[in-house]
């Protein structure tokens, strides 16, 4: 299962690496020397602008005429970039960019968002530079003055100014901008905007690997839903923590996690799932044993009863992995009698999963353990029947033969 929750993160993962194309973290007052100055601050009045006096914005109108003009714009723009003319697109897209912002901030950086995808898609790092500096400039702006004791906060536009950051790939301001909003409807008592706020929170710190902050909003959210009775976010969120605790190795808290978990799906009758949430309980304890050796019951008990159950479900596959990890536990702890009961065991296991490669590891497992026990007769047949596996496999056949006369030699 815990397998499965890595589908969750992959995505993430990708973003993140392909992130380093984006210049929207750049700090270096060098870093504009690079390309020339951003066509996105170009003065030069437009035919499509009205002709206004004093500075006075746009009528109703007006913004109305420009709106159509811009849009018209964006679909030149993608019929140059579609003919494969990038640059003929990027430099229309430029032009639109710079009106939008008549028509507002939310506008304007909606458009940004519009193209600064289809820049991020295209690798194109210099227009993701202009692009996010004029988001930078916009939340600037965008921030309650001091000054002011009660200053209002354009929620409208911190969002989409979030999405904007997202669609560039910049998810460290995007995270800025969704802790501010947050704090914000919480403060309205806004409790949907608040959960959904903190789902995106989540998502964005898992995509930065920011697993305690992660962590945090996921486990609010499950706070939300255990309250209103949710069952399925519950169990989706207790999902997501048990991804996240195992990603920041903090095994006592993957236990108590996977514990809920299995809980939750007993009491649903939904045993299938309860092997894997077993056998990743049993790991956590195995891991919390190397400090703690008093909790390596827990492990053996865990591992077995992952056995038990799966093996009741037919899933014996899983029930052979369960035996896999008691085997070593065992020799380490110098069982080696009870080591080698499980291995028999094993073997059972993988001749009903129909894994042949299984039973051949298995039978090379119960030989090294009869060499241990310096049963050396019993050593050789388990060696030969592997061998005969490894014909039939034709792998590892020069390894069990090598066995085989180690086998003999040792029990002349």
């Amino acid at each position: 299962m815990l397998k499965r929750f890595s589908i969750i993160i992959t995505a993430a993962i990708i973003w993140q690496f392909s992130s380093d194309l984006t210049l929207a973290q750049s700090k270096n007052p060098l870093q504009a020397d690079k390309f020339p100055p951003s066509p996105l601050e170009i003065t030069t009045p437009d035919p499509l602008l009205p002709n206004l006096r004093d500075k006075q914005p746009l009528s109703l109108l007006e913004k109305l005429k420009l709106q159509a003009a811009l849009d018209e714009l964006n679909q030149e723009a993608v019929v140059k970039l579609q003919a494969g003319d990038k640059e003929a697109a990027f430099e229309i897209w430029n032009r639109e960019l710079r009106l939008r912002r008549y028509l507002g901030a939310v506008a304007e950086v909606q458009a940004l968002s519009r193209v600064g995808e289809i820049a991020w898609n295209r690798s194109d790092r210099q227009q993701l530079y202009y692009i996010t500096q004029r988001l930078q400039a916009i939340q600037k702006q965008a921030q309650p003055k001091k000054a002011k004791t009660q200053a209002s906060v354009d929620l409208e536009l911190l969002r989409a100014l979030g999405a904007a950051y997202q669609k560039v790939r910049s998810p460290q301001p995007a995270i800025e901008l969704y802790n501010q909003i947050l704090a914000e409807v919480r403060q309205q008592k806004d409790t949907i905007a608040e959960i959904d706020t903190l789902q995106t929170l989540g998502n964005l710190n898992l995509s930065w690997f920011n697993y305690p902050q992660a962590a945090t909003n996921y486990e609010e959210l499950l706070s939300f839903a255990t309250s209103r009775g949710e069952r399925q976010d519950e169990l989706t969120y207790l999902q997501q923590l048990a991804y996240i605790y195992q990603q920041a190795k903090q095994p006592q808290k993957s236990i108590d996690v996977l514990s809920k978990l299995k809980e939750i799906y007993s009491q649903n009758d939904n045993q299938i799932q309860v092997p894997n949430l077993q056998l990743a309980i049993a790991a956590n304890y195995e891991t919390l044993a190397k400090e703690n050796p008093a909790l390596l019951p827990e492990a053996f008990k865990n591992y077995q009863t992952a056995y038990v159950t799966a093996w009741g479900l037919q899933q014996y596959a899983r029930a052979a992995e369960a035996l896999q990890k008691l085997i070593p536990l065992y020799r380490s702890q110098g069982q080696i009698n009870e080591a080698l009961e499980t291995s028999k065991i094993l073997l059972e296991t993988e001749a009903r999963a129909a894994n042949y490669y299984g039973m051949m590891q298995a039978y090379d497992q119960m030989g090294q353990l009869y060499l241990e026990n310096k049963d050396y007769p019993q050593a050789l047949t388990a060696f030969k029947d592997g061998l005969e596996l490894a014909k039939q496999l034709q792998h590892q056949e020069a390894y069990f033969t090598q066995q085989v006369e180690k086998a003999s030699q040792a029990s002349l």
